[in-house]
């Protein structure tokens, strides 16, 4: 069995709902895993800053609005008026929940997260009556029945691959298409929570993983992972195939298609993921997989909000237990490192989570002189980058002979050479790299 997920682009308007339907229907069983319509999570993360505001008026507004936006979705989404009735009245049960919760004078994180799950409850809800009216066998899977974190805020796999095969177990064995929701999720107090990270793709990766599927699709609206980021580079194209590390290193440094957390329950199953576009169906897009193509740079991929921290002293010179106090410093504030290079007076890091930079800054006062630089970019080169293979890292550290780079980062991975740049010279460095690699 496949798992199939779609985003919000996927499944924004009624024509895309159909043009979904027409994906999926294929006569093979699978999972189908939906987002929220395009702008609906947007729209209720809006509702719920008003009632934090305890402006319950507005955000009755904006529901109202929201109501109307999904009447003209259904009107336009069913042929006959039993299923019209039907949709309009399994939405209403959410907006319902909407206006129950804009009632409350006390609204907290719990409340917003009840609120925010209603974008996938909806599209799954409509989605699954569509496939009915039209004579598909589908039955819907509600994630909330099976899908659950820990307290650390972590899936917990052994309760979900046993509450899924026990709620697939409770419907028709010969359904056709099981439809689910993604993103949310029940955490270990059984409140309703989300996975945050990675969204929807790491439902389906998850959902993957417990049932040991055949594939697992994301679908998205580009075709695949690029080779640059086409926002800023031209003639960018997509990359056929990535193994699984590779994939890893671009979603983490800054490929959008894909969040580096929605890789690893796939890998360690040893699942391939398929990255697809629904406005392109036949496009070959990008698989993700143990395979690596050898001696060969795949793509380039960049990470913005980045944050520079030196700390130099002479105190470091053979000194054993100098980079743990400075680590120690990172780690009282939960704030993790992205980049990092040592000399013997001096260690240098990046970061992108600048929440506790102050205090950080601070404390690492107490062991050398702290300079720090903002509005840095990482841009890193994914590929087979075995330290056997020769001349790879010439040809990339050519692409940046007329930009100045504040650090490099080789080693730590055979599969990633990193380099940390200004804001300012991101598109030169993307488009020099395009140029020497791929062009």
């Amino acid at each position: 069995m496949k798992v199939l997920k779609f985003g919000g682009t996927s499944v924004g308007s009624a024509q895309r709902m159909k043009d979904v339907a027409k994906l999926v229907c294929d006569g093979e069983q699978k999972i189908v895993v939906l987002s929220a319509m395009s702008g609906t999570t947007n729209t209720l993360v809006e509702i719920s800053d008003y009632l934090y505001k305890k402006n319950q008026m507005s955000a009755n507004e904006v529901i109202n609005n929201l109501e109307r936006k999904y009447a003209g979705v259904i009107d336009e989404l069913y042929d006959s008026d039993e299923y019209k009735k039907l949709a309009t009245e399994a939405v209403s049960v959410n907006f319902t929940c909407l206006r129950e919760l804009a009632k409350n004078n006390f609204f907290t994180v719990f409340e917003e997260k009840i609120v925010l799950s209603q974008g996938e409850q909806m599209s799954t809800a409509m989605f699954n009556l569509y496939l009915n009216s039209i004579g598909v066998n589908s039955v819907l899977l509600p994630a909330l029945d099976y899908m659950k974190i820990d307290k650390n805020g972590e899936p917990d796999s052994a309760y979900i691959r046993e509450h899924l095969q026990t709620e697939l177990s409770k419907l028709p064995a010969d359904a056709a298409l099981y439809i689910t929701q993604g993103y949310i999720c029940r955490n270990a107090y059984n409140e309703i929570d989300n996975l945050q990270r990675g969204g929807s793709d790491y439902s389906a990766s998850l959902i993957g993983a417990a049932i040991k599927a055949d594939e697992i699709q994301i679908w998205t609206d580009i075709d695949g992972m690029h080779n640059n980021d086409p926002r800023f580079v031209e003639n960018t194209k997509p990359v056929a195939n990535l193994s699984f590390e590779e994939a890893a290193e671009l979603a983490y440094f800054g490929a959008k298609i894909l969040h580096p957390t929605c890789i690893l329950p796939a890998k360690l199953e040893n699942i391939p993921v398929r990255l697809l576009n629904t406005m392109d169906p036949k496009a070959h897009g990008t698989l993700i997989s143990t395979a690596i193509t050898p001696h060969k740079i795949e793509a380039v991929a960049a990470k913005d909000g980045i944050t520079a921290i030196k700390v130099k002293s002479g105190r470091m010179l053979l000194a054993y237990g100098y980079l743990r106090k400075v680590f120690e410093c990172f780690d009282a504030h939960k704030t993790s490192i992205d980049m990092i290079t040592t000399s013997e007076v001096g260690v240098s890091v990046t970061i992108d989570n600048t929440k506790h930079l102050d205090e950080i800054v601070n404390e690492l006062k107490k062991f050398g002189t702290v300079t720090v630089e903002k509005d840095m970019v990482i841009i890193c080169v994914v590929g087979d980058m075995n330290s056997n293979n020769v001349g790879f890292q010439s040809k990339i550290v050519s692409a940046f002979k007329d930009i100045p780079v504040r650090m490099v980062s080789y080693g730590g991975s055979n599969f990633n050479v990193s380099f940390l740049v200004k804001a300012e010279d991101k598109q030169r460095a993307l488009q020099s790299l395009s140029d020497t690699l791929f062009n």
